[in-house]
């Protein structure tokens, strides 16, 4: 009898909010949660990102989903609650 091949579970959606922050004062910081990345940035900077991002946290649970589950719409509502703006992109 021959072996069957296993059969693979289908994985877990994923999604990842990553924060770079670009200014520096010096310090090397990094900041993991949930479903964040946080690195760089002064220590203001990485105060801030690390603020948005627990915020965001905080407002998908109210609304009881996960970041996996909002769509991009959804996503930038709430980025806006917490004081995220999307900046124009640079024209050359």
């Amino acid at each position: 009898m021959a072996n069957k091949p296993a059969k693979k579970k289908a994985a877990a959606p994923k999604a990842l909010l990553l924060g770079v922050g670009m200014d520096s004062d010096g310090h090397k910081r990094v900041t993991t949660g949930k479903n964040f990345a946080l690195v760089g940035g002064s220590k203001d900077t990485h105060e801030a990102m690390t603020e948005k991002a627990i915020k965001i946290n905080e407002k998908l649970a109210k609304r009881g989903k996960e970041l996996h589950e909002v769509s991009r719409e959804e996503f930038d509502d709430i980025a806006h609650e917490v004081g995220l703006r999307r900046s124009a992109p640079e024209t050359n």
